[in-house]
């Protein structure tokens, strides 16, 4: 056994354990990234997704790592958490994830995260662990984000479909095309900058309580390997998603994806700022419905949405079960 009693395969095994759920978060977000550029016939599905993966390995260039010390230490007493607690965590989270995956539900990976390591944390040492101050950040940006990104979503809409009035078709939808390029790549940006950091976070804490770092940072090899695995997992896609987040809430045009796409970025570029994990997946939804109401209320696929709001709420819950009962059987087992 190495230091604090775990075997350093064991802390390897987890680490690769975690840049699997990274690659996981890439994989299901990759369609929140390039759904509106790839609906909109801006670019072509593998256009889009290298354009994405770039944009989402290069974030760490631009954000710092509030994000990842809030997961890290913000959420659960870290001095509870062992590397145990951290394995069955992440296999909650990526349960949850191969599930909505499956189902075809754009449900946050930062919250399956968040609630795989709230659930097994709890398992090991009951509700005493929790912080209260992280979760209560956390819950509000559930639903301030996509609020957020709605109310930009749609303002942004209002204004460019004024300022535009008197153009014609042919003009707006060429300069659209041509400025999603650059909305689709500031929100690939945000969303690397603050997804890649909630693998950080695990990984750091993994590497502090196994007591193969004395303080809790989060050093270079870290940000490097959470952005590459991200980029990675964008790379492979996540079309089932797709179809829901690019055709199926709303149909699309270049200056709607443009819109929506610009406003999300606006809401997470602030949260990740601000060091609040928030759920990509929520801003895009949010902005991609705003849009939709500015062109008219009927035009949004109420039912459709519903069915992503009932996926977000449960996403935290559930994924704190599954690790919790898989923690339990570990624990029996080990």
């Amino acid at each position: 056994m190495g230091m604090g009693g775990w075997s350093f395969a064991f802390i390897i095994f987890i680490i690769a354990i975690a840049l699997a759920f990274d690659f996981t978060n890439g994989l299901h977000d990759a369609a929140n990234s390039v759904a509106t550029v790839v609906s909109t016939r801006v670019l072509s599905p593998k256009q889009a997704v290298i354009w994405a993966a770039f944009f989402n390995f290069i974030a760490f260039l631009i954000f710092g790592t509030g994000v990842a010390k809030t997961i890290g230490v913000g959420l659960v007493d870290i001095n509870v958490v062992d590397p145990l607690v951290i394995f069955c965590g992440l296999l909650g989270a990526i349960s949850w994830n191969v599930l909505t995956w499956y189902l075809g539900l754009p449900s946050s990976s930062s919250h399956a995260l968040m609630g795989g390591y709230l659930g097994a944390s709890v398992a090991k040492a009951g509700f005493r662990v929790v912080i209260l101050s992280g979760w209560i950040k956390v819950v509000a940006f559930i639903f301030i984000a996509p609020i957020l990104g709605m109310i930009i979503g749609n303002l942004l809409m209002v204004l460019v479909t004024w300022l535009l009035r008197k153009q014609p078709l042919r003009l707006i939808n060429l300069w659209s095309r041509r400025l999603q390029l650059l909305s689709a790549s500031l929100y690939s940006l945000g969303h690397g900058g603050n997804d890649a950091q909630k693998t950080m976070g695990i990984i750091a804490s993994l590497v502090f309580t196994s007591g193969h770092m004395k303080t809790f940072h989060i050093p270079l090899w870290i940000v490097l390997a959470a952005h590459s695995a991200i980029a990675l997992g964008t790379l492979s896609g996540g079309w089932r998603i797709v179809k829901t987040m690019g055709q199926k809430i709303v149909r699309l045009r270049p200056i709607d994806g443009f819109c929506a796409e610009t406003a999300s970025a606006a809401s997470i570029f602030m949260a990740t700022h601000l060091g609040v994990p928030v759920s990509t997946t929520h801003v895009i939804t949010g902005a991609v419905t705003g849009v939709g109401v500015a062109r008219s209320v009927s035009s949004v696929k109420w039912q459709v949405t519903l069915r992503i709001v009932w996926a977000w709420i449960f996403t935290i819950p559930m994924a704190a079960l599954i690790a919790a009962l898989i923690y339990r059987v570990s624990n029996f087992i080990v």
